[in-house]
Order: C-alpha cells, then structure tokens, then sequence
C-alpha cells in the first residue's frame, strides 16, 4: 500500500521545527522537506554578516542535521508555484511534485511600498547572498574614501533588523575604517524613520536612540520617498507634500518584508505574499494544506492586528502544525493555534540590548545575554544540543570576520 506523502516547503524556524515534531510523532507517511538551500539559516542574524561580525558559517548548518532519513526524503530546489486543486508542487528545474498534506513554510522576500528607486539602489537584508554583497561593497566603499573625504551610509526603517544591524556596524566601524586606513569619523550613519521599535515602550525606544545616538548614529524622523544612486529623499509625513534630501553612498533597506513570491504565484487569496489563515492554521477552502511562519497572518485577538512574523511564533506555529498535520491524517479535529509570547529582545550591539519578557521590561548586559539565551535554545529546538555544540566549537575557531 503506497503511503500517503506529507511535503513541507521551505526550511526556516518553522518548516524545519515542524519536521522536527513530525518525524517525532512518526505518523504513517512518507514526509518530503523541499528547500532551495542545502542549509538552514538563522535570519535573525543576519545583520552579523552584514557588518562583517560573523560569517555565513557562523548562523547557518545544514538541513542534513535535521533530516532522519529514515523518515524524511530532502529535496534540494526552488518552487514555482503551488497547484492546490490537483495537489502538485511546480518547480523551475525539476518534475512536480504531488502531495497528500502540505505545509508551507517559505520564507520573507525583499518589499519596496512602491518606493520608486528602492529597488534599484538599496541593498537589503534578506539572505546570506544579500548580506555579503552588503559586506563587500562596504568595504570597498571604504577603501574608495579619499583623505578629507566622507562616506554617508544612510539606513531606512527601525524594525528590528535596522536597528540591530546599525548597533552592530556602529561596532565593527573602528576595525573597518582601520583596515581601510581612515579615520573614524570618515564615516557617517544615518536612520531614516517614523518610530523607532514601536513595539517597546517610549522608555525602551527613548535607550535605543540614546545609546546609538552616542555612538554617532543621527535619527532622522521621516518616510524614505525616493532613492537614487547617491540621495535619499524623505518625507516628514504620509500627508506631507514636500520631500528633503539627504545624500546617501550606501544605503541599506529594512523597512519592511512580503511574503514569498510563490503564494502570490499560486491561486491564494493574499495580501503581499501572505494568508489569512483559519485558527487551526489550515488555508482556507484548502483543509489539506496549512501555512505558517512569514506567508501566514494571524490575528492578535486582543489588538485586532496581525502578530509579528517573528521566529518566536513561526516555532509555535510548527509544534501546532504538526501536531494538526498528524489529527487530520488520523481523521481526527484540528486544534485551533493559540500564541503565547515568551518575550522580545533587540541587541543593539554586541553587549547591549533591550526587551520586554513576561511584562518586564530589561536593558543592557542582562537583555543581550537573554538574547544570546534565546537565539540558542531556537537552535536547540530546531538542531538539536550537538548542533549547539558543533557551531560553538566553530564560532571559537573564528577570529573577527574582517576584511583586510
């Protein structure tokens, strides 16, 4: 008898925790994980890499360490499009793929609002591949610097990933101008932004800017409007009319993620990328297929908006998903998902950090070694101890990522 085949698409927090639990629970199917990467790569650190702190090795390992082969077949490729009315997965080399349960768990993509030029000059942080090409123009931009010269790197957005990526470079930029033989203050750092983290408190936000601030970081309280090659033109306001200008020689966008392209590719009903999901995080009219992490919206009942796509509940997303995935192949209900926040925490540098976990808020030394807890029990839940330990033996092999 042909067993029935579960396929989950995409290898991030959650599609990798969701196989975890999965091939825990042993249900009698076949389960196919589909990524176009061999690795799985911790996101939220991207920003590292970006500034040359670490590199791509240092938050990413291999899918290998996830997959039990002997219940888990890995497919290395890149999805088209998804067939839901026939069941089948389109790929852009490869023959479709059929399924009986599917989980999607793709990742975020790149968003421009429609800001005109936002696609042709900023540089993103999205994926490893992004955050070294930031990295190398970084350094090379350094390097073009003349004497009496200044480089103006100017970052849009104050999300999460803006702000710890300006902490970090804020960090690396004394060993970064020293490599590059300048002077410290050759180089300067802008945000361009309407609030800073405005999850947090204004006292949280209030620490931010005040310990950036003193680094050399200048806020600038506007919307990005338009880019070109060496300016970026902001407006004060939604209602505002009139745009300032303010030259930027690199200029780096974390305003805002969509979903994959794969949802808006298939006959999805989505906003940007992303689905409103039922509570027991099926598609809706599609009860065989469910969708978590990035591409899915779930609504905080409480505040009537759409929770965060964070890690933190993409994992939650995934315990819950499988656990459905497993009642719906035995024939039995689905539960419904319910979010339990843990926390959030934001490093503003590489011993400094702010957060809010269970109702209290933390800052400084304490937040970023809760942070630095967080992000490895994220691994441990996902990878397992040995994965821990493999990337620590690793990490202290490394010295400083710097170019020189």
């Amino acid at each position: 008898m042909v067993k029935k085949k579960i396929v989950i698409l995409g290898a991030g927090y959650g599609g990798l925790r969701a196989l975890k639990r999965l091939q825990d629970l042993k249900p009698n199917a076949e389960i196919v994980l589909v990524n176009k990467n061999s690795y799985h790569c911790e996101k939220t650190a991207l920003h590292e890499v970006a500034t040359g702190a670490a590199s791509p090795g240092d938050i990413c390992y291999p899918v290998s360490s996830v997959v039990d082969p002997q219940y888990t077949t890995f497919i290395k490729a890149t999805v088209s499009k998804i067939e839901h009315h026939s069941k089948t997965i389109v790929f852009e080399n490869r023959e479709p793929l059929r399924y009986d349960y599917l989980l999607i768990a793709l990742g975020f993509e790149f968003e421009s609002f429609g800001i005109k030029g936002l696609s042709d000059y900023a540089y993103q942080i999205t994926n490893i591949p992004s955050v070294e090409h930031i990295y190398k123009q970084l350094n090379e931009k350094l390097r073009a610097v003349k004497p009496g010269e200044k480089l103006s790197i100017v970052v849009g957005g104050a999300g999460f990933t803006s702000i710890e990526y300006i902490g970090e470079l804020m960090e690396q930029l004394p060993f970064l101008t020293k490599a590059a033989h300048l002077k410290r203050d050759q180089v300067s750092v802008s945000c361009v932004q309407s609030n800073v983290l405005p999850m947090f408190s204004e006292d949280l936000s209030g620490y931010i800017i005040g310990k950036l601030e003193k680094k050399g970081v200048t806020f600038i309280k506007g919307r990005v409007a338009n880019i070109t090659a060496n300016s970026v033109f902001y407006k004060e306001s939604k209602a505002s009319t009139d745009s300032s200008e303010l030259t930027a020689d690199m200029f780096v966008w974390a305003g805002g993620v969509r979903g994959s392209s794969v949802i808006t590719n298939s006959d999805f009903k989505s906003d940007r990328g992303r689905v409103l999901v039922n509570n027991n995080l099926t598609v809706p009219d599609c009860e065989d297929v469910m969708m978590i992490g990035d591409c899915s919206i779930v609504i905080d009942d409480v505040t009537g908006l759409p929770y965060p796509t964070t890690a933190q509940i993409a994992m939650q997303q995934a315990d819950c998903a499988a656990a459905n995935i497993v009642a719906i192949f035995n024939q039995k209900p689905a539960k419904d998902f319910y979010y339990k926040p843990k926390g959030t925490v934001c490093s503003i540098g590489r011993h400094d950090a702010v957060g809010v976990v269970m109702g209290k808020q933390l800052r400084g030394v304490t937040a970023s070694v809760l942070k630095k807890v967080i992000d490895t029990r994220s691994i441990v839940l996902i990878g397992g101890v040995d994965t821990v330990i493999k990337k620590q033996k690793l990490f202290r092999k490394k010295s400083m990522h710097v170019v020189n």
